[in-house]
């Protein structure tokens, strides 16, 4: 015989009944099955409960609705009336009942048992019918004449010895193929209608395969077994092949809702496998549990399971170290009181206790303790117990564990780089599960963070957000978009670009967004661009591996650096404000980036897609020492001056280069040096100087009118109008057979930038196009100086530094 054991959605409807009936004609054994209510009805009938059956017409409306709705569309029309009148007699004592509470507004115990069973009663009575129509050979137990509890210890527990005989002896009288019972109700020993509690028509179901020899019991329900995690939060989670009954008893404790912990101890005591089917996808594999782990593959780690609403509670003072009893105490008096302890942890000091609780039960909880040490503490021997809220407790399980070194260590790891602190930790000596608690906001973060770790290591989710969509951004999307598929199978990194930002609209997402259609989506968003809206969206969906990237010249953008990072979100920048402002802030965003795991990357604040800034912090790290540092550092000048070969020609040749996107919005800042001055300020500050943007010496070449313009076009304007002074430079130049170069040096804490004539013999004589160059002067390469050269301007090559900067980060979380 195998038990079956059918509940909440899987008879929801008759739809739903009809999968069960398909179910059942495939199925050649005999077979017990136990049916919970119809889908949706127990919550129905308990808020008849918690109205305390005031105002109850429209909820009863709904059951009666639940339960018409199989009959008519299953039931014979021969056989529609006798269970209409059933159905009208349930509901009828259902009434009777409530009228009955809302008389005296009160509700006992065996009244909450007489309304909640009510649901079970009617599914079971209902569906033995249709499958007598459908000419199934079955019979019917009413599970109150067979399920026993009795009253032990101020609890009600199932009597073991009464159900055995009673069931036994009921299986001996019938002799038909399939058998019906309905789920969770019993009687206590006064016979009095009870019930089995939470979870109770699993339990009903393991019961019934315990004392009926059945070779298995198969729980039906609406998802394809247990799952690694909570599919609804975890979208990777997927189905566990096989458990022990150990470790699905940890993952039930732990909040995982597929079968509770009390059903698998009928099964383990006669070695009952237990499966978890799909009843709308039966042909899934499911989840088998049973006492063997030969069917194990080599996971480690089975699952991750979680309970949210979670309080701490610390109880500390020297007035416990060595004390014995002292945990006695402790334990007792929360266990009289019936307050569940989730979990414990204590310091090998024995100076402190930390417990977690259900938060409903925090108060109370201190409340105890208290009391019960209240003279220790008005002794000062001992503090009053404080309380932590607004918690989760996760746990991750699995047999193997306590066989494989650095679990625990990747567990940590995992959470370290995504930010997330551990409040408390607890491992038991069987080393079957670990574990933690966590602020409850970082719940999903953690639990994707987490399988990401121990189930998808062949391919991890990186989030990005994208603010500036122009020139950079655009080219920067456009290489997400082409190397995506590369990088996912290369490097097992899947980039998701979730939001995007430009000056005028913004648009966030919590699944990807389609890079070949992200301008019109952009466009059709109807939310305004704002950068603190832009950043709390990000912070509130807390995603791991998550980065912001800013593609802007923006004063406003950096100011928002801090938060990200201190959230654990990373930077990738190419705005050289935040670098180059304060030399405080400097160091702040540096020191937050290594204090909360967050990365901060900016490459491409000096040489676009060159590695200038990690050359410099490899020969640094390396033991290296920096003489000086020579450098063109904007492509823009070098372009212009490279390009500044006739008379006349210098406001021509700066227009093309704003045209062709090589120049900063505001061309001005190129021209005056400031660019450049930035770039060599943070350079500066890499080699360990803590030097301000007015330190730097700066050489002007432009006139004045140009240097006070207000805006583009009248600096453009001022530069054809100042002709004659840009013609002097250049014929200055040529005269010595040299060429313009806008040089930036660094040496003995001295930086200055400005326009040079370089001599035929010089490094930077050849420099052509847009090019930038930058020689490292060292203790090593002290005789011939490292050189790295290549292209500085543009909005490609500098999208693909970002996208290094991207992949690196992604690498490195």
């Amino acid at each position: 015989m195998k038990v079956l054991k059918f509940g909440g959605t899987s008879v929801a409807d008759s739809k739903s009944i009809n999968k069960v009936i398909s179910i059942l004609n495939n199925n050649d054994d005999n077979l017990f099955i136990i049916v919970s209510a119809f889908g949706g009805v127990t919550n129905l009938l308990q808020e008849c409960l918690n109205l305390k059956g005031k105002q109850t017409e429209k909820i009863l409306k709904k059951i009666e609705s639940r339960h018409l709705e199989v009959i008519d569309n299953l039931s014979t029309l021969d056989a529609q009336s006798s269970l209409k009148s059933f159905l009208k007699e349930k509901l009828n004592e259902l009434e009777d009942i409530l009228d009955a509470i809302s008389t005296i507004d009160e509700v006992t115990q065996k009244t909450v048992s007489k309304v909640l069973t009510l649901g079970e009663i009617l599914s079971s009575s209902i569906i033995f019918e249709i499958l007598k129509q459908k000419s199934f050979d079955i019979s019917y137990i009413d599970s109150r004449e067979v399920i026993y509890s009795k009253s032990y210890d101020n609890n009600e527990v199932l009597d073991n010895d009464r159900s055995s005989i009673s069931i036994k002896n009921k299986l001996d009288l019938i002799k038909s193929k399939l058998i019906i019972a309905p789920g969770y109700i019993c009687s206590n020993e006064n016979n009095e209608i009870s019930n089995l509690g939470r979870g109770g028509s699993d339990y009903s179901a393991a019961i019934f395969a315990k004392y009926s020899n059945a070779k298995s019991l198969e729980i039906w329900t609406d998802v394809s077994g247990v799952y690694s995690a909570n599919p609804k939060i975890v979208k990777k989670a997927l189905p566990i092949e096989y458990l022990t009954y150990k470790e699905a008893m940890e993952l039930s404790f732990f909040g995982a809702k597929v079968i509770y912990f009390p059903t698998l101890q009928p099964l383990i005591e006669e070695n009952i496998p237990v499966y978890i089917k799909n009843t709308f996808e039966p042909n899934d594999e499911g989840t088998c549990i049973s006492n063997s782990t030969k069917l194990d593959k080599d996971e480690i780690v089975k699952g991750i399971s979680h309970i949210e609403n979670i309080s701490i509670l610390n109880f500390e003072g020297s007035g416990m170290v060595g004390v014995p009893g002292f945990s006695k105490r402790f334990f007792e008096s929360l266990s009289t009181n019936k307050i569940n302890v989730i979990m414990i942890t204590q310091a090998s000091s024995e100076f402190s206790i930390c417990i977690a609780v259900d938060s409903n039960d925090a108060i109370s909880a201190k409340k105890v303790i208290d009391k019960e040490f209240e003279f220790e503490i008005s002794q000062n021997r001992i503090n009053q117990a404080q309380i932590e809220s607004n918690l989760s407790n996760i746990a991750i399980v699995g047999d193997k564990m306590k066989s494989k070194k650095g679990v625990s260590g990747r567990l940590f790891n995992s959470l370290g780089q995504n930010n997330i602190n551990i409040r408390a930790i607890a491992q038991g000596a069987s080393e079957r599960n670990i574990s933690i608690i966590i602020d409850e906001a970082n719940t999903k973060k953690a639990l994707n963070s987490l399988h990401e770790t121990f189930f998808e290591e062949n391919l991890k989710d990186v989030h990005i957000f994208i603010t500036g969509v122009g020139n950079v951004g655009g080219y920067l999307i456009e290489q997400i978009k082409i190397q995506k598929e590369f990088i996912a199978t290369n490097l097992k990194i899947n980039l998701k670009v979730l939001g995007i930002s430009n000056s005028k609209k913004m648009l966030v997402s919590e699944s990807e967004i389609d890079l070949d259609n992200w301008k019109t989506l952009l466009a059709n968003s109807n939310i305004s661009s704002d950068s603190d809206v832009f950043q709390k969206t990000i912070l509130d969906l807390n995603l791991r591996n998550s980065l912001f990237v800013d593609n802007t010249a923006s004063n406003l953008i950096p100011n928002t650096y801090r938060e990200y990072l201190k959230n654990g979100v990373g930077i990738i920048t190419c705005n050289k404000i935040a670098n180059s402002d304060t030399f405080i802030n400097y160091e702040e965003l540096k020191s937050l980036s290594r204090d909360n795991n967050s990365a901060f990357l900016y490459e491409t604040n000096v040489g676009a897609a060159l590695p200038v800034i990690s050359t410099l912090n490899n020969l640094i790290n390396s033991g290296d020492k920096i003489i000086k540092i020579e450098a063109v550092l904007s492509g823009t000048l070098n372009y212009i001056f490279n390009n500044f070969q006739e008379m006349d020609t210098f406001h021509q040749i700066v227009s093309t280069a704003v045209d062709l996107g090589y120049t900063e919005p505001d061309p001005k800042i190129d021209l005056c040096g400031v660019d450049v001055s930035r770039k060599i300020l943070i350079l500066a500050r890499e080699s360990g100087y803590k030097l301000e943007f007015d330190d730097i010496n700066k050489n002007h070449f432009l006139p004045e009118e140009a240097i006070n313009s207000k805006s583009k076009d009248e600096f453009l304007s001022s530069l054809k109008r100042n002709k004659d002074h840009f013609n002097a430079i250049l014929k200055n130049a040529q005269e010595k057979n040299s060429r313009l170069k806008f040089v930036a040096k660094l040496e003995k804490g001295i930086a200055t930038v400005g326009l040079e004539s370089v001599s035929a013999e010089h490094p930077f004589y050849n420099l052509v196009g847009s090019d930038n160059i930058t020689v490292f002067h060292t203790e090593r390469y002290k005789d011939s100086p490292l050189v790295v050269k290549g292209a500085g301007a543009g909005g490609e090559f500098t999208a693909s530094g970002v996208f290094a900067d991207i992949i690196k980060a992604s690498q490195n979380g």
